[in-house]
């Protein structure tokens, strides 16, 4: 949220709360309604509060028009790097995507014979942080700490090499092992 947005919401906010409360006591029976009045009549009659009340109310009008009609959303740049990493050069622009390094990963790993059922998850961060996080199962005969090692380094060059990302951890969680298929022969 931008800085403007954020000092006419606190703005608002705390206007309709102050309104609200004098509202209550009112409802109440707590404040006299011609109390409140010979209040506001006060401040009105003297130049220099009316003076502060008029240009309060054009600020808040201004903000009301400004939230009401012009985006103050996220821009476009911050809300791509949550898809992706946004990369820039003299040329323009690149934006890799979450699914294009999670792809990226899954072949990599289907390029090992031992592991199977794989599912990936990419997380990234405004820095350009890469996390992979890697699911899978691997087969009966497969040596885990080594396959884990072997994708862990093969993940990371493989990404380096084609996106020129630095891979801060890669993260493998191995849910089961498949038992090798024996065929019968009769």
């Amino acid at each position: 949220m931008k800085f403007l947005d954020r000092i006419g919401l606190a703005l608002f906010s705390s206007l309709i709360l102050m309104l609200s409360i004098i509202m209550c006591f009112m409802v109440f029976g707590w404040l006299d309604l011609d109390f409140v009045f010979t209040i506001v009549s006060k401040v009105l009659d003297n130049q220099v509060y009316s003076n502060i009340i008029l240009a309060l109310s054009v600020i808040f009008i201004l903000l009301s028009i400004k939230c009401i009609f012009f985006e103050s959303g996220a821009s476009k740049d911050e809300i791509d790097y949550k898809n992706g990493i946004l990369l820039e050069n003299a040329d323009g622009k690149l934006l890799i995507t979450r699914e294009t390094l999670e792809n990226l990963v899954n072949s990599v790993v289907k390029g090992f014979d031992s592991a199977e059922n794989v599912t990936t998850k990419v997380e990234l961060d405004k820095e350009n942080n890469v996390k992979v996080y890697v699911n899978l199962t691997v087969k009966e005969n497969a040596i885990i700490k080594e396959l884990s090692t072997n994708l862990q380094s093969k993940i990371k060059t493989t990404i380096k090499r084609t996106s020129d990302l630095e891979v801060k951890e890669v993260n493998i969680k191995v849910k089961g092992i498949e038992p090798t298929k024996n065929i019968v022969e009769g």
